[in-house]
């Protein structure tokens, strides 16, 4: 995943202050940077010629090489922030890629899948490569075509026609943008399977991997569809298809501002996301019900005949979003009485899974630019099933390729480790699994009304948590040198334990692990020994009393083996006391609820250990933000 910026300025030939095309796209690339940071680089047509600059490592290392060696004013550039696929995170494998004796600049997210074949038969044209990346193909090519094969003519098309000509032979998940030195006011872009939306300006017109990267300029954006075409220019924005046949664009007003992107006064990004996370549950709340307590979920445009006559249903997802399915599962199958199951999307339609029109498919994602998600909801689409995404991001491609959205209306998300996406999709999808027992008339309406108004409540037991979490903050300090931290949970408990774990991997580089309870006797308690952390998320004592004991259980069983013990419990529960070195409470509410509550202590465990280890919390080494190839 990569973050790409494209801007073209107003054509009068005077650069206004704070549009010139450098800052415009190093703005964007400062908000983008969560989508990769191996390495950054920028390109601007000006004076007759592409002037470049990029430098591995992260944004600051870019802007000190411009402080140095500055680009000429412009009004016409485009930006990226890599992550890293094909070759390493270094100066000549970062971004922009040059073609055409230097006249032609691309920047490039996703992978060519036919770069070697490509590669060969440019190689056999004389054409010398500087870099092991898959992108410099695409420019070589790009630049072939549009030199030798379009002879340079810019008056039929020029750069567009290349480019179209250019991915019809193509293979891969990939958006590409292109400036070229013979078309200094022009911007085109290229998107299959990967993410890219037009900025629409007043004289000036933007491009992003999303609305980030241009929302300090316009929130006005255009949706582009697979396999499309987009030439920008200063007062234009022009689509086709990749065999030139015009297309349209949906254009759509993005509902937050600059602001929303920003710190707010915290030390991190993910910091600010876990305090977000009482906004977010009620943002995703807001609005789904009538006066009467029924559900109106207006975007699950679905007939409802056609739910009604479900009988199984498939969470896909990948990381958090599973441990949000894996909730869901619980709560859909308690109030709907339907078989869920829940599958790691990149494994789903390679096991050539069972699925027909009676099979809902509900895809989770965050970005909605998931590429093992994607396909896997495309494979569920082909094989007859009805497809319902929960996402994040307003006009991303899961939900337009899905039968229906429902949003979580979380706001942007900038760390790369998820926290307020994770319990804004556990909400949604308490939603969908109350609106199909509604639907189907599984629990009556006045129990829907209860739930509802329990989840009305959880937006202020969150900020409880967050207002009395100094002692835990404490305590993931004074960890900050353990080697190995384990997790156990029952019940809707264990997906919290999993992602527990996974918070601590991905930014604390610690190994965790999350296990069942029950599991404890069947093998890992052999990881026990003196002093080992162990967290344990603990059924609430009103639940199914059977599980809270044996979970209490438990936890006497591992500290009679030397464990360390800290208890993630209800407020009232006095039984696990005499067993934890530590216990941290939560507000009561009902069982089916509680990961909206415990997840929240191991999200500030993680990030405040993390901390204390000295980590980038927000840009974890080898991870991005969205995963954007399979």
């Amino acid at each position: 995943m990569c973050g790409i910026v494209g801007y073209v300025g107003n054509s009068s030939g005077r650069v206004n202050a704070g549009h010139n095309a450098l800052d415009v796209v190093l703005e964007g690339l400062r908000r983008l940077e969560y989508r990769g940071y191996d390495s950054a680089g920028v390109a601007v047509v000006a004076d007759g010629r592409i002037s470049s600059r990029k430098k591995s490592g992260k944004l600051s290392n870019l802007l000190d090489e411009l402080e140095g060696s500055p680009l000429p004013d412009s009004l016409t550039g485009i930006g990226h922030t890599r992550w890293a696929t094909h070759g390493g995170p270094t100066d000549r494998n970062a971004h922009p890629h040059l073609a055409d004796d230097g006249r032609l600049a691309v920047i490039h997210n996703g992978i060519i899948e036919n770069f070697a074949e490509l590669k060969q038969q440019l190689l056999a044209k004389g054409v010398v490569f500087a870099s092991e990346t898959d992108t410099e193909v695409a420019a070589a090519l790009l630049g072939d075509i549009f030199r030798n094969q379009l002879k340079g003519n810019t008056a039929d098309g020029g750069l567009a026609k290349a480019m179209q000509l250019a991915c019809q032979r193509l293979q891969g998940a990939f958006t590409l943008l292109a400036v070229h030195a013979d078309q200094p006011d022009v911007v085109v872009a290229a998107r299959r399977n990967s993410p890219l939306v037009v900025g629409l300006g007043e004289g000036e017109n933007f491009l992003g991997s999303d609305v980030s990267g241009f929302i300090d300029y316009t929130r006005k954006a255009i949706e582009l569809g697979q396999d499309q075409i987009v030439t920008i220019t200063a007062g234009s924005v022009e689509i086709t298809d990749f065999f030139g046949a015009p297309a349209v664009g949906k254009e759509y007003t993005v509902d937050w501002d600059p602001a929303s992107a920003e710190k707010g006064g915290f030390s991190s990004f993910m910091e600010k996301e876990i305090h977000d996370q009482p906004d977010a549950v009620a943002q995703t709340l807001l609005g789904r019900s009538d006066l009467n307590g029924r559900l109106t979920l207006d975007e699950l445009r679905i007939d409802p005949q056609l739910l009604k006559k479900v009988d199984k249903i498939i969470v896909l997802a990948c990381g958090t979003a599973a441990y949000a399915g894996l909730v869901a599962k619980y709560a859909i199958e308690n109030w709907c009485r339907i078989p869920t199951e829940v599958e790691l999307a990149h494994e789903f339609r390679y096991r050539d899974p069972i699925v027909d029109s009676n099979t809902l498919v509900v895809s989770i994602s965050q970005s909605g630019e998931t590429m093992d998600t994607l396909m896997a909801v495309r494979y569920a689409r082909e094989q007859g099933a009805i497809t319902v995404s929960i996402c994040n991001t307003n006009g991303s491609t899961i939900p337009r390729e899905s039968d229906a959205v429902l949003y979580t209306h979380a706001g942007p998300e900038i760390a790369v480790a998820s926290t307020k996406a994770f319990l804004a999709q556990i909400t949604a999808a308490y939603l969908l699994g109350l609106y199909l027992a509604q639907l189907r008339g599984n629990i009556f309406s006045g129990q829907i009304k209860d739930v509802l108004a329990d989840l009305g409540k959880i937006p202020a037991k969150i900020q409880k948590i967050l207002d009395s979490a100094t002692e835990l903050r404490e305590l993931a300090r004074s960890m900050k040198d353990e080697k190995s931290v384990l997790f156990l949970g029952r019940h809707v408990g264990f997906p919290v334990a999993l992602e527990g774990a996974l918070k601590l991997k991905e930014i604390a580089y610690l190994h965790a692990e999350g296990f069942a309870a029950g599991e404890l006797k069947h093998g890992p308690i052999a990881l026990i020994d003196e002093g080992q952390p162990v967290f344990v998320v603990v059924p609430s004592p009103r639940g199914r009393e059977s599980l809270h004991s044996k979970v209490v259980s438990n936890i006497q069983e591992i500290r009679a083996r030397g464990a360390r013990t800290m208890v993630i419990a209800e407020e009232g529960d006095e039984a696990v006391r005499n067993y934890a070195e530590h216990v941290f409470y939560v507000p009561e509410t009902p069982p089916l609820l509680m990961p909206l509550l415990t997840t929240v202590p191991l999200q500030i465990f993680a990030c405040e250990l993390a901390a204390a280890k000295g980590y980038d919390v927000d840009q974890p080494r080898n991870l991005a933000k969205s995963v954007t190839v399979e």
